[in-house]
């Protein structure tokens, strides 16, 4: 790992992180079907996701920035904390009320990020901050294939439960979405 990631800090995601999370998300948009959006967002569309998720409770964004010194040579910075590495998040699984103790997690990573355990970093702090809440299970769709998301979840302890089989339509073609679950 590079002493820029070694030096990565995970904390919750502020407003002034939104433009960097928005420029980060739409890279997603555009070029992989990691996600079924097929349009890019303003930071202004994307405001109430970010609002959606506060500093406590159960829908939580943690953001991990590279040391502020990294932040002046990349495109991708905020505020005081440096550049934006990646986040994770914790979300409503469903919106009826027996759904309440459940969860939908998801990592996003900065393209130059990956494999340098900035995931493992951003779902430890993650479950760290939802492990007193009142919450059962942890829920994450993948959409097919992406082993480096797989390996991920799995090394948190979700398993397989299910696949559902071209259930996204993106880029001219049909996408699989294979379903994981864990315990909290």
């Amino acid at each position: 790992m590079s002493s820029d990631y070694a030096k990565a800090q995970v904390r919750p995601g502020t407003e002034g992180d939104l433009t960097a999370l928005t420029d980060l998300y739409n890279r997603y948009v555009r070029e992989t079907a990691i996600t079924f959006d097929t349009t890019v967002l303003t930071p202004e569309e994307r405001r109430p996701w970010l609002l959606s998720h506060p500093v406590d409770g159960p829908y939580r964004l943690m953001v991990a920035a590279a040391a502020a010194s990294t932040a002046a040579t990349t495109s991708t910075s905020t505020g005081s904390s440096g550049r934006i590495l990646g986040y994770a998040t914790s979300s409503p699984f469903r919106a009826k009320p027996a759904y309440a103790t459940s969860v939908e997690t998801t990592v996003y990573v900065a393209p130059d990020a990956g494999g340098r355990g900035i995931g493992t970093l951003l779902y430890t702090a993650l479950f760290e901050a939802l492990a007193g809440e009142d919450l059962h299970r942890a829920y994450a769709g993948i959409a097919q294939p992406n082993e480096a998301s797989t390996r991920l979840h799995r090394r948190f302890g979700f398993r397989h439960t299910g696949t559902y089989r071209e259930v996204g339509r993106k880029f001219g073609r049909y996408w699989d979405v294979a379903w994981y679950e864990k315990e909290l």
